[in-house]
C-alpha cells in the first residue's frame, strides 16, 4: 500500500483492515439535483463512499463533479469517477483541483467508454492522457505539488487514488498484468468490473495473490444485482467483458418472473459471502444501477453493516 494518509474516510476504514463497502449513482439526465440527493439519501448509512459516475456510456448527463459537491452538502463521502474521453490534460487537472476545493478526497481514474456506445455518436474523443497517465497525473499533482507542465501548486489536491480492472476480459492472460501496471502508475485501490463468474474472479485473485500485489493496493469487487434473467443474457451477450456464466442465467430464467428480482439479490448476496472470504480481498463496490434501494438489504444481509466509524 502507498504510505499517503489523505483525508479520505475510504482510505482510513481501508487501512485499519475493515471490509469497505462502496457504491454508485449515476447522475441525471437533466439539471434537478434531486435525483442525486433522493439515491444518496438511500444508501449513505450502508456504505463508505458512493461513487458518482462520468457520462457513463457515453450518455450526456449532469456532471460527475457537481454531482459529488452535492453529495459532500449532504455529509456523504463522495468517490469522483473522471474519465480521459472527454477532457485534456489541462481540464482533467483544473477539475481536480476543483475537486479538491471542495474536499472531495476519492478518486476513480477512467478511460471511458468509446462515444459510439453514447447518445452523441459524433462526438470527438480526447484521449490526451489514458487512463494510467491520469492515474500519474493525480499522484504527481498529490505526492510532488506539481502540474504535468512542472510548475508548483498551490495547496497540492489531498486525494486517495483509484482504478478499475476487469478481471474477465480478453486476453484474459494479461490480466494480472495490467492491474500490475495501474498499481505501478499510483493506483491505491481498485474497483473491479460487476463479477458473475466466481471461479474465474477467485483464480484472478490468486494470481494477483502469487504476485503480492494485494499487498500494494486495495481491491474492492464488483457486485451488480440482477433485476432478471432478460438483464442477465443481455449483459452476458451484449455487454463486453462481462463474463455471465449459463447457470447464472439458467437459475434466473428458471425462476418466475415475478420473483426474478429477488432471486438476482438472492445470487448478489451468496456472492459476496463466498467472496468475503478470498485472500486479498479489502471490499465489495456495490453497483445497483438504477435499483439504490436494494443497497441497505444487500449490506445488511452480508453482514457488513453496521458501518466502521473511522
Amino acid at each position: 500500500m502507498s504510505n499517503s494518509t489523505t483525508p479520505s474516510k475510504l482510505q482510513k476504514i481501508l487501512a485499519a483492515g475493515h471490509l469497505g463497502v462502496t457504491s454508485e449513482c449515476g447522475p441525471p439526465r437533466g439539471s434537478d439535483p434531486q435525483a442525486v440527493i433522493e439515491k444518496a439519501e438511500l444508501i449513505k448509512d450502508y456504505v463508505d463512499a458512493v461513487n458518482i459516475t462520468d457520462n457513463q456510456t457515453s450518455v450526456c448527463r449532469m456532471c460527475s463533479l457537481a454531482a459529488c459537491i452535492r453529495l459532500k452538502t449532504l455529509g456523504v463521502e463522495p468517490v469522483l469517477q473522471m474519465v480521459t474521453r472527454d477532457r485534456n490534460r489541462i481540464a482533467l487537472q483544473s477539475d481536480i483541483l476543483g475537486a479538491a476545493s471542495w474536499d472531495i478526497n476519492n478518486i476513480l481514474c477512467l478511460s471511458g467508454d468509446h462515444q459510439s456506445f453514447g447518445d452523441h455518436a459524433a462526438g470527438q474523443n480526447v484521449h490526451d492522457l489514458d487512463s494510467m497517465q491520469l492515474i500519474q497525473t493525480v499522484r504527481m499533482m498529490r505526492d510532488q505539488g506539481k502540474f504535468l507542465g512542472g510548475d508548483d501548486i498551490k495547496r497540492p489536491p489531498q486525494m486517495f487514488v483509484g482504478a478499475a480492472a476487469n478481471p474477465f476480459a480478453d486476453p484474459y492472460e494479461i490480466r494480472v498484468a495490467r492491474l500490475a501496471k495501474k498499481i505501478a502508475a499510483g493506483a491505491e485501490f481498485i474497483q473491479t468490473q460487476c463479477i458473475y463468474n466466481l471461479d474465474k474472479f477467485e483464480d484472478w485473485m490468486k494470481k494477483v495473490v502469487d504476485r503480492g500485489l494485494h499487498e500494494k493496493t486495495y481491491i474492492m469487487a464488483g457486485m451488480t444485482p440482477m433485476k432478471s434473467a432478460g438483464m442477465a443474457r443481455y449483459m452476458k451477450n451484449r455487454v463486453p467483458g462481462m463474463d455471465v456464466p449459463e447457470d447464472v442465467v439458467k437459475r434466473l430464467a428458471d425462476t418466475p418472473k415475478d420473483k426474478q428480482a429477488d432471486e438476482g439479490i438472492k445470487i448478489c448476496i451468496e456472492a459476496i459471502q463466498r467472496l468475503k472470504e478470498v485472500k486479498g480481498l479489502s471490499g465489495f463496490h456495490i453497483m445497483a444501477i438504477e435499483w439504490e434501494e436494494k443497497v441497505p438489504e444487500i449490506v445488511k444481509a452480508t453482514g457488513l453493516y453496521p458501518r466502521p466509524q473511522v
